[in-house]
């Protein structure tokens, strides 16, 4: 019996424990083969992973998540750690997002926009990557970025001056929610940690706040 991919449940979704023995491009195979076994019993739903047994890139994360969607009827829109607190604003901020004002979900995105790239879309979105320098995203309603924001992100580009950027790393080169605009200053510090944080407007102004409980509480969906 393979046991180098393991699949369990958990309140906020699925752990995967994953041997880290095994060579990746044998260990995808063998990923890709659980998932498609495990389909029927897993279902179809919207969910989020956490990845136990070897540390992963973001690319092999990406890949992984990949092979989910391509094996099974799973849509993964959030990858948690092993920080409960951060884990619980991950969760919240997507399900947030997913509450697009229209009454429909959010459109779902993977990869990595890099420089003059544009992605627009009409509802709230979530995006599996990373926005580089010299890219942008726009949505109509939220964006939740799984990834780095380097590069711009318009939320509420329709107007609605409740939508809200999310990020795990945030460091925007701009960020405009509605009417408002917010730059960064000139050489951001790179060298502090990495750290979730979710910009909103309040007031007429561009708020970017450390992700806790009580901030996503007093995020608006319009």
């Amino acid at each position: 019996m393979n046991t180098s991919v393991v699949i369990k449940g958990s309140k906020n979704g699925l752990i995967v424990v994953l041997d880290p023995q095994v060579e990746f491009n044998a260990l995808k195979e063998d990923f890709a083969k659980k998932f498609a076994d495990s389909a029927g019993f897993l279902g179809s739903c919207k969910t989020a992973v956490r990845f136990e047994g070897r540390k992963l890139t973001q690319e092999e994360e990406i890949a992984l998540v990949n092979l989910i969607s391509e094996n099974s009827s799973l849509e993964v829109v959030c990858i948690l750690d092993e920080d409960p607190l951060r884990n619980q604003g991950f969760v919240q901020a997507v399900n947030k997002s997913l509450m697009d004002q229209s009454g429909t979900t959010a459109v779902f995105h993977k990869g990595n926009l890099r420089s003059g790239q544009v992605l627009e879309t009409e509802t709230s979105v979530v995006y599996l990557g990373d926005i580089n320098p010299g890219a942008t995203i726009t949505s109509n309603g939220n964006i939740v970025i799984l990834g780095a924001l380097k590069g711009n992100a318009f939320a509420g580009a329709s107007g609605n001056r409740d939508a809200f950027v999310f990020a795990l790393d945030m460091a925007p080169m701009q960020i405009r929610i509605a009417d408002m605009i917010a730059r960064s200053p000139d050489g951001p510090d790179r060298s502090q940690q990495k750290e979730s944080k979710i910009a909103f407007l309040e007031d007429d102004n561009i708020y970017i706040e450390s992700v806790t409980k009580s901030v996503l509480n007093d995020i608006r969906v319009g």
